[in-house]
């Protein structure tokens, strides 16, 4: 994935236990994300063409921009097929698979959380590996976690979630927050890893249930 070492520990088993996590959870975000763009494209009846081209768009636009804003070329997509393969594998599980993912109840809901969890976390620790500060991490973090989801909306012409949701962006930047604290207190960065991902997935899924929204203007 080439993710280089952080300065967070002198351990080499710790370094590469976290860069395999990393890149486990950033692949696994891929399949995720490109399962909640291939879902919306069944559902908005669109042909097999179009649920792969929502499915990459899903998958890689938050990443991809990620990559290029910290240098890390070309894109890890575009360098390791795995990448690729997941989101098309992504797009055909959607398509064949509709009426069984379907059964989740809010299926695109779902598998966005799952999928904002994952690639908060693993942006933000990318973008702290490659030396960034606390902040600009944090936010291409958020980047990663919500860039594939804006350009699934946009392409069906809907209003990106981030937009409009209850809780989303702020839900991802929770999770980015956990990394860096995690890192700023020296804890072990897996298990910090894994917490973050699974805040932003409770947090995200519990808000749809419970109607929470971020604060609006005074009169909006």
């Amino acid at each position: 994935m080439g993710i280089p070492r952080t300065e967070t520990s002198d351990d080499p088993t710790m370094h590469a236990d976290l860069t395999t996590l990393l890149y486990a959870m950033d692949l696994t975000g891929v399949f995720v994300f490109g399962l909640s763009g291939g879902t919306l494209a069944v559902r908005k009846k669109l042909d097999i063409f179009g649920v792969m081209v929502l499915s990459l768009a899903a998958a890689l636009a938050g990443g991809v921009c990620r990559d290029l804003l910290i240098g890390a070329v070309p894109p890890a997509s575009l360098h390791d097929d795995r990448y690729l393969w997941a989101a098309l594998a992504a797009g055909l599980v959607a398509f064949f698979f509709y009426p069984q993912i379907n059964r989740l109840g809010k299926p695109v809901m779902v598998l966005d959380a799952a999928g904002l969890g994952l690639f908060a976390v693993a942006g933000c620790g990318k973008a702290l590996a490659y030396g960034l500060s606390p902040l600009p991490a944090a936010l291409l973090g958020v980047m990663t976690a919500c860039g594939g989801g804006v350009a699934r909306d946009l392409l069906v012409a809907e209003v990106p979630r981030v937009l409009r949701e209850e809780i989303y962006a702020m839900a991802a930047l929770v999770g980015a927050l956990v990394v860096i604290a995690g890192q700023w207190l020296a804890l072990p960065p897996v298990p910090v890893a894994v917490s973050g991902a699974v805040a932003v997935f409770g947090l995200r899924v519990v808000s749809v249930l419970r109607g929470w929204s971020a604060p609006r203007a005074p009169g909006s």
